[in-house]
């Protein structure tokens, strides 16, 4: 009798230890997948930043040349 209860123990925790890893292992996927759409997230909006500022640098160094040009034929 000892023997039957001792292996429904062993047997009730090796379950409880299997089910709780599973719901680690679906937390864990969860949490990979959620840190993945945010790191997407963050990447557009890191592009699109550096797209506006490439923008506006290029349209400062238009300015600029156009004034130095102005500069150049006003001196000659």
């Amino acid at each position: 009798m000892r023997k039957f209860v001792l292996a429904a123990a062993v047997a009730g925790a090796a379950l409880s230890l299997a089910a709780c890893s599973e719901g680690t292992t679906d937390t864990a996927a969860e949490a990979t997948d959620s840190a993945m759409a945010d790191a997407e997230t963050n990447m557009d909006a890191a592009t699109d930043a550096a797209a506006e500022v490439a923008t506006d640098a290029a349209a400062t160094a238009t300015d600029a040349a156009a004034a130095a040009t102005d500069a150049v034929e006003a001196a000659s």
